[in-house]
């Protein structure tokens, strides 16, 4: 199969979030299958700024009304797929990736050069699977327009945050794609008084997936869909919910060279004690034979922050060690600050990310707290088990799938703890829990991290759910 995966980033060029480890991890299991994959990304300053070795392709055009852009088209060969970059000084070198008043047009700009592209290069794909709202109107895009390159491929679509649902004006149609209002009046991309890009890839995919069953379960319903249960509910039968996976070529304790001392199942008693004293070191604090809990995540109310930080002051209270990585929303970089002010002996706090030190952070903790408002799928928490950090979770979205909750009879299994309501309550609660099994049930506790070692968390299950619905298109 011709897989094409069209995205607004993708590791190891560029990358602000989970899309880019899926993407990536997702197209290198496709390759390990005997599929031939490409990537398409726009050609961003933070590609450019790594002086990579790229072949000019081709140049191409891709007209937004009276909008008459043009995009130099470069490619190269990473893990066996094939990366094209689309460059547009006026669209894609800026500063950041995401943030700009006119991204509804720079990613305009970018579907429509990507459906220019492959019929410039003569590379029909069987499949193209667009993520998320940037490439939302390519399909649209391509049907309405009656583009008869590519009547045979199929399209699937992944919603990985349905928070972000490209919402632009109705008149954008026109402006931008060249679509007639009539789609918009038809409902099929009508959305709020608005148009929106993710509701259209829905309407016009013949599949669509999301990062796990229980989210898919959430965006079903009223409360948990923001807005889009009505079409997924009219498209239900065509709606997957496959679990993301992790790397685990990149997250190995066995072979990680960013940690103290590399461990297995094998010997983690002391390889985990010995990643945890040079955690401690590293962030002065005292006290190898504490709990030491720890977070790394974008700091935003999403990640349920509020959460953390009260039960962070109720285990500091109690002597119990925490280190937090992380940046976002200023004022809850600012709480992480206070907090460390306060309890300077047992909270270390790191702003901004360093990936080195995620690393050292999964090995060398106990527990790792992700009680997150909402949560597609999440790979922090799968991280953690990988490196034999229990989870404390809230069970929402691909939490719930992928931690089982240690209820106090279940040990053979349970791989971490989770709770259900979003409250401060409940989370310390469930993290006073945690550490009276540490420290009172020392067996049950070496149980239930091995049980978060053995968790296969690999790519392996969810990329052969992938290769199926893609065969199942095509055959």
């Amino acid at each position: 199969m011709k897989i094409a995966m069209v995205c607004s980033e993708a590791n190891p060029f560029v990358k602000t979030g989970g899309l880019a480890d899926v993407t990536y991890s997702l197209s290198k299991e496709m390759v390990k299958l005997g599929e031939e994959v490409v990537i398409v990304l726009p050609l961003y300053n933070k590609i450019k700024s790594q002086g990579l070795n790229l072949d000019f392709v081709t140049v191409i055009e891709a007209n937004l009304s009276w909008r008459h852009e043009t995009s130099n088209v470069f490619k190269c060969t990473r893990d066996g797929i094939t990366y094209y970059f689309l460059e547009n000084r006026h669209y894609f070198e800026r500063d950041n990736i995401y943030g700009y008043d006119d991204d509804g047009e720079r990613y305009a700009f970018y579907t429509i050069a990507v459906a220019n592209l492959f019929q410039k290069i003569k590379y029909c794909p069987d499949i193209i699977h667009a993520h998320d709202w940037q490439p939302g109107m390519l399909f649209c895009y391509i049907r309405e327009n009656h583009l008869d390159f590519y009547k045979k491929t199929k399209f699937v679509f992944s919603i990985h945050n349905p928070a972000f649902q490209g919402i632009i004006d109705r008149y954008a149609l026109g402006d931008l794609y060249n679509l007639p209002d009539r789609l918009y009046i038809s409902g099929q991309v009508e959305f709020g008084g608005r148009v929106s890009t993710l509701k259209a890839a829905i309407m016009y995919a013949d599949k669509i997936t999301t990062v796990s069953p229980n989210h898919r379960s959430e965006l079903l319903t009223p409360e948990g869909s923001m807005g889009l249960n009505n079409v997924l509910c009219f498209r239900e039968y065509d709606f997957c919910g496959f679990l993301n996976g992790i790397d685990y070529e990149e997250f190995n304790p066995a072979k990680d060279e960013y940690i103290a001392k590399k461990y297995s199942l094998r010997n983690y008693v002391s390889g985990k004690k010995e990643n945890k004293r040079a955690l401690l070191r590293r962030f002065e604090l005292e006290g190898e034979d504490t709990p030491l809990y720890s977070l790394v995540s974008r700091i935003t109310w999403q990640k349920g922050m509020n959460l953390v930080f009260s039960a962070c002051r109720e285990l500091a209270r109690r002597g119990v060690n925490i280190i937090l990585l992380g940046s976002g929303e200023y004022a809850c970089e600012q709480e992480m600050e206070k907090l460390h002010q306060e309890f300077p002996n047992h909270i270390g706090v790191y702003i901004g990310y360093n990936n080195a030190l995620a690393h050292q952070v999964y090995a060398g903790s106990d527990f790792f707290m992700m009680p997150s408002l909402f949560e597609p799928c999440g790979l922090g928490q799968m991280i953690a088990q990988r490196y034999g950090t229990l989870p404390i979770v809230r069970r929402t979205g691909g939490l719930k799938d992928s931690v089982i909750n240690y209820d106090g009879g279940n040990k053979d299994t349970s791989n971490g703890f989770g709770f259900d309501a979003f409250s401060e309550w409940d989370m310390i609660q469930t993290c006073l829990y945690a550490l009276d099994i540490y420290n009172n049930q020392p067996t049950t506790f070496k149980l239930l991290v091995k049980n978060a070692l053995k968790t296969d968390n690999s790519w392996g299950k969810s990329a052969q759910q992938y290769h199926g619905l893609y065969k199942s298109l095509i055959e």
